[in-house]
């Protein structure tokens, strides 16, 4: 997975041609936490028909905000560099709704 952070986020997600995914996360949230290894292997599995990304939001705050990251865990995907589908929050974002989030803008 890629690391965003404010230097590569304009070049690697809102400038990239195909589907972008970003794991929101950060570094006090547990839930987060958890999935990562889950989303590790669903780059993996993926990751050759859609770019995965990662946002650390505790060094990136200012990015997250400005892309209206209001909880953790947080997804989102982008086409063409707009905001196309978000899931967020523990309960929403399990390892089968980040599948299912992938599956739908493949």
């Amino acid at each position: 997975m890629i690391e965003l952070d404010k230097e590569n986020f304009d070049s690697e997600v809102l400038q990239a041609t195909g589907p972008v995914l970003v794991d929101f996360w950060g570094e006090k949230c547990e839930p987060c936490k958890a999935l990562m290894p889950e989303v590790h292997a669903l780059a993996e599995k993926y990751g050759d028909k859609m770019k995965m990304c990662k946002l650390n939001t505790t060094q990136n705050r200012r990015l997250a905000i400005g892309q209206k990251v209001l909880g953790l865990p947080t997804f989102i995907v982008y086409k063409n560099g707009e905001k196309v589908k978000e899931i967020s929050g523990a309960e929403n974002c399990t390892p089968e709704a980040v599948e299912n989030l992938i599956k739908e803008n493949l």
